[in-house]
């Protein structure tokens, strides 16, 4: 097997045939063996009847799993490398927005530069200025990490890579941060970038601050370092302002007064509880790491 197209879908019921037909008639004109493996991420619509009619259709073509609730887009896209079969992955939304003709200028960028990853990069964002903001901060954290800011869910990804990374096993996983562990290969290929035509996005700002907050606190040290830092700044300026009462008190007989102690009772027991909440985060984490409770759960495949 040459390819393995990897479609998380979550409540796509009205683009999901026109999606399938296009990516065959891609896939066909390539010459190359390929395989479509759809992973419904608990959508609440009819997609996953359309994913029977497909099934139908397409036969050895096409692989379609049911999980057994929501998981999140990495989380789906995770559950179909562990199904994919071919030497090379490509991963794509069920939104239409990416066209697939663009998959050929994936697959020339990684034979022309022996590259280990390819992103399509879009010249135009037609996400919504919620879920367009939300990429932003993602690609500021990314940057904090230090690896390139651009990135994209559309990729081809060499199968020695997917064999890593399956391996991990915690109960979130931000699919290009660990790509960006196991290689420097990487090249970007500028795509188009359509406007959605069904439905929204379900990237709700609720959302998408989970996910933020879920990259800062398992793949960074950022919160810890904003704590270490913080605490040294706030004990030089709690010092140098312990120095001036202290002084004023001594050369000037100058009363402390009752606001100044209230300020630095407030100021200082603050930063204790935000200390402690972010603590608290970090050890909610570990603690669920350690329970080992699963990325996703298969209820169904096709």
């Amino acid at each position: 097997m040459d390819y393995s197209v990897i479609i998380p879908v979550y409540n796509s019921e009205a683009s999901l045939e026109e999606l399938a037909g296009w990516l065959v008639a891609v896939m066909d004109a390539t010459g190359k063996s390929y395989e479509m493996i759809f992973i419904d991420d608990g959508s609440r619509d009819e997609s996953w009847q359309v994913l029977n009619k497909l099934k139908a259709l397409y036969q050895d073509k096409l692989t379609a799993i049911r999980l057994a609730k929501n998981f999140g887009q990495h989380s789906a896209t995770f559950c179909g490398f562990n199904f994919a079969k071919g030497d090379f992955v490509i991963t794509i939304d069920d939104d239409l927005q990416i066209p697939p003709e663009e998959i050929p200028k994936l697959m020339q960028a990684m034979e022309e530069n022996d590259a280990e990853l390819v992103y399509g990069i879009y010249r135009k964002k037609n996400h919504s200025y919620i879920r367009n903001l939300g990429s932003r901060a993602v690609k500021k954290i990314s940057h904090l990490l230090g690896r390139p800011k651009e990135g994209s869910s559309f990729r081809l990804i060499s199968s020695n890579i997917i064999q890593k990374i399956i391996i991990h096993h915690q109960n979130f996983v931000f699919i290009d941060e660990i790509l960006h562990w196991y290689t420097d290969y990487v090249e970007l290929v500028t795509v188009e970038h359509h406007p959605r035509k069904y439905k929204k996005s379900g990237y709700s700002m609720r959302r998408i601050w989970g996910l933020l907050a879920n990259i800062m606190f398992y793949y960074t040290t950022v919160p810890l370092k904003v704590m270490v830092y913080g605490g040294l700044i706030s004990s030089v300026f709690f010092f140098i302002l312990s120095l001036i009462f202290a002084l004023k008190k001594i050369l000037f007989n100058v009363p402390l007064g009752y606001t100044s102690l209230i300020v630095a009772i407030l100021l200082s027991t603050s930063l204790i509880l935000l200390s402690l909440g972010v603590l608290g985060e970090y050890l909610s984490r570990i603690y669920m790491v350690q329970n080992k409770k699963p990325l996703y759960s298969v209820k169904k495949v096709l």
